[in-house]
């Protein structure tokens, strides 16, 4: 079975099919990144009145889902009538049965809800697809509404007042039926608006939450279970009625802490207060955490992204106006510098400004768009914040002021009673006792958990650290030392910097200037060194000069910190270099790079507060992506973003992130319109500082594809070389037939092929 004329044939199938299939693969995985980075657009393009329906309701509708079917619980264990004694008050009524189909329909409306939170609980952990659960859920949470709903709206007739009693009352299980089914209703509406926004294409059906999020519901369901437990067995303690232990519970849990008639007297209840108190703090400290998490990880990353593209837009539009008016040098525009906006107004192709100046400005100025947007988010969330703690604290004292008539309270006496329990300072001189005014304060507590918490974040990025810069501005203007010898100095420098130069003094500002470029040259020394200690590596790929300023003690570290593959990258370097085949030294010199490079950018992503690196930084990565930053044919100044559609409709739309070539060949450049590598600005809408990521995790997803792509350069090298061999033996073969088959090498003295192995010829 040795016939040419059949394993030829055979054989050029065999490679033909193994071709196909690589290039199937290939496709496959160029197709699932191109479906990526439109994924990546998708979610950062998204507006925030999406992000609302895609992330906010579904969290607002975990967290007040199980509160409200705790209060509906409240409204199922206890009669909703009691008969009011001669002289008495409601607080202290005498309960009157309810019928049993009251009863009945209002357990049916609690195993709906519970049903409803149980399905949106398990869509949230994935074991449920959102097809499924989502109508049961908003169908389960709108007929619990519906049915309590009517339930309440009978027992506010006549028809339910009881025969033969002169003077009744409706007890705090009525109240608590009101807070459910509004609950239930607005969180049914909320996730309608979920399900179309899904349906309707605008993100996707999984619900993508961080780990916090996804256990705010769970953390919410274990304090409220953990309340009414709670209050279950202080009833049974104190000899109180159970909604009146939730309501002693509420206030200990919370720390509010306002006594009244309800506080432990006997022993056993005194006992069981210091471990139950320290656990429902310990929950309320998780659920608290969870919420900041929210407000800080998601709702500000969306909400910061959002400004951030407006202030750009807006700088942008601004350049662009002054240009066309021809006095973009004459004024500062945006909050930005003269030089700064000059340098914006030129083109790459211009020579009047070097290229690698100009994109540095250009990376200024977009931290500095992003500062503006930072600042303004925090401002306009502290707005937001103050807002809803107003509401908060002013109709909360409004409805306290009604519903506790019967002790005469004022509406200042109900500001003063809602501030000082919001604020958990807890008094004690005013204590709620009407039957409305108990379950309302359960329900007004709980909401401040979440308000307060959200504030308090908010404060700390604004109010506090205005705080602390002001303190530091007295200092420096009074006491503490500084370059200024003289008060006066010291005073008009603090004025200079506190109006932001509108009020100038000649010698503050020049001390100013010189402070600012004395700053900066020290950054940029900071960087250099920063980057010799972490990315000595890097420093070969700019300058030469540069090489004789790093450590060799810093790259045997870096040589020891490598992992297996790293090292055997090294040895067949060394043997490359040995062989003085300089293409595969190159080569697996940039493979070691990018794995060291990865761990160091790895480690980044996983710091609390998102590293931001700087244009040192950024040009080295990039260098080592295959882009050159003193190359002005890739780069482009920024457009309006009317412009910037235009353009993209005339030469196809801009790529979302740079095309990096490999490192070791060419940068790549752009030589005309319709060239495949895009051109992009630093200030411009597809620059790698625009993203819904951050930078490191930018940075690490393309050195990943880097690597990927130099691995998949090595095995097509590898198929080759092999294929390369066969044809050789197959040509061999069918000349010498009648030969011995252990023939000598040719004469053209051609090496060995298997030592090539470890060889990427470039693409």
């Amino acid at each position: 079975m040795n016939d040419p004329a059949l394993d030829e044939p055979i054989t050029n199938a065999a490679s033909e099919a193994n071709d196909n299939l690589k290039q199937k693969i290939e496709h496959d995985k160029d197709d699932a990144l191109s479906k990526a980075d439109e994924a990546e657009d998708k979610a950062y393009a998204l507006s925030t009145g999406w992000w609302y329906a895609s992330t906010g309701f579904p969290l607002i509708a975990g967290t007040f889902g199980p509160m409200a079917n705790a209060f509906s619980v409240c409204a199922l264990v206890e009669n909703w009538r009691v008969e009011v004694p001669p002289g008495g008050t409601e607080a202290h009524g005498i309960d009157i049965r309810d019928p049993r189909w009251l009863i009945a329909v209002n357990a049916v409306s609690l195993v709906c809800a519970l049903m409803a939170n149980l399905s949106l609980l398990l869509n949230m952990a994935k074991r449920l697809r959102f097809e499924i659960a989502q109508p049961i859920t908003i169908l389960g949470f709108w007929v619990a509404s519906v049915l309590l709903i009517g339930l309440l709206s009978y027992a506010s007739t006549d028809g339910f007042h009881a025969p033969g009693v002169q003077d009744q009352a409706l007890t705090q299980a009525f109240y608590y039926g009101i807070f459910a089914a509004g609950l239930y209703q607005i969180i049914s509406y909320l996730m309608c608006i979920t399900v179309w926004g899904a349906y309707r294409g605008a993100y996707s059906k999984n619900f993508e939450l961080t780990i916090a999020q996804r256990t705010l519901m769970l953390q919410t369901i274990s304090f409220l279970v953990y309340m009414l437990l709670g209050a279950l067995v202080y009833c049974k303690i104190e000899a109180w009625k159970f909604l009146d232990s939730v309501f002693w519970a509420d206030f200990t849990l919370l720390t509010v802490g306002i006594g009244g008639d309800y506080v432990p007297k006997t022993h056993l209840g005194r006992g069981l207060l210091f471990p139950f108190a320290i656990g429902g703090i310990i929950i309320i400290g998780l659920v608290v955490s969870s919420i900041r998490s929210l407000v800080l990880d998601r709702g500000a990353q969306k909400m910061s992204a959002r400004m951030t593209e407006k202030t750009r837009a807006r700088v942008v539009k601004q350049i662009a106006s002054a240009e066309r008016k021809g006095h973009a040098s004459n004024k500062p525009l945006f909050g930005l510098s003269k030089s700064i906006a000059n340098s914006l107004a030129e083109d790459p192709a211009d020579d009047k400004v070097d290229e690698l100046k100009r994109r540095k400005t250009e990376f200024e100025a977009m931290r500095r768009v992003q500062e503006m947007a930072s600042r303004e988010r925090e401002y306009l969330a502290l707005g937001f914040s103050s807002t809803a703690f107003a509401i908060l604290w002013f109709v909360g004292a409004a409805v306290f002021w009604k519903s506790e008539e019967g002790q005469q309270w004022t509406y200042y006496g109900s500001l003063y009673f809602a501030y000082t329990s919001v604020l958990t300072i807890g008094y004690g001189d005013f204590v709620p006792q009407s039957n409305s005014g108990k379950p309302f304060f359960v329900f007004w507590s709980l909401l401040a958990v979440p308000t307060l918490t959200i504030l308090i974040s908010n404060m700390g990025d604004t109010v506090v650290k205005g705080i602390k810069e002001g303190t530091i501005w007295l200092g420096e203007i009074s006491v503490l030392p500084n370059s200024e010898s003289h008060a006066v100095e010291r005073l008009k420098r603090g004025l200079y910097k506190a109006t932001l130069g509108k009020l100038s003094f000649p010698s503050a500002k020049k001390d100013e200037e010189n402070a600012n470029t004395a700053k900066t040259i020290r950054d940029e020394d900071n960087d250099w060194a920063d980057i010799h200690e972490t990315h000595p590596g890097l420093v070969k790929l700019f300058d030469s000069s540069e090489r004789r300023k790093i450590d060799p003690e810093a790259i045997k570290a870096l040589d020891r910190r490598a992992d297996a593959w790293a090292a055997a990258e090294e040895g067949d370097e060394n043997k490359a270099r040995e062989n003085k085949d300089r293409r595969a030294e190159a080569e697996h010199h940039y493979r070691r790079l990018l794995v060291s490079e990865i761990t160091k950018v790895y480690a980044d992503t996983k710091l609390n507060t998102p590293r931001k690196y700087s244009y040192l930084e950024w040009s080295f990565y990039l260098r080592l992506l295959g882009e050159d930053e003193a190359d002005s044919s890739i780069h482009r100044k920024a457009l309006p973003k009317d412009k910037t559609h235009s353009v993209q409709k005339k030469h196809g739309r801009h790529n979302t992130k740079p095309n990096h070539e490999d490192a070791g060949s060419q940068s790549n450049k752009s030589e005309g319109p319709d060239s495949a590598a895009p051109k992009w600005s630093w200030i411009g809408e597809h620059s790698p500082l625009m993203g819904g990521k951050d930078e490191a995790e930018w940075i690490l997803e393309r050195l990943f594809e880097k690597l990927e792509e130099s691995f998949r350069a090595l095995s097509h090298e590898h198929d080759r070389i092999h294929e390369a061999s066969n044809d050789a033996n197959s040509d061999s073969g069918d000349a010498n037939t009648a030969e011995d088959h252990d023939s000598t090498p040719g004469e053209d003295g051609s090496p060995d092929e298997t030592s090539s192995h470890n060889k990427i010829l470039p693409g």
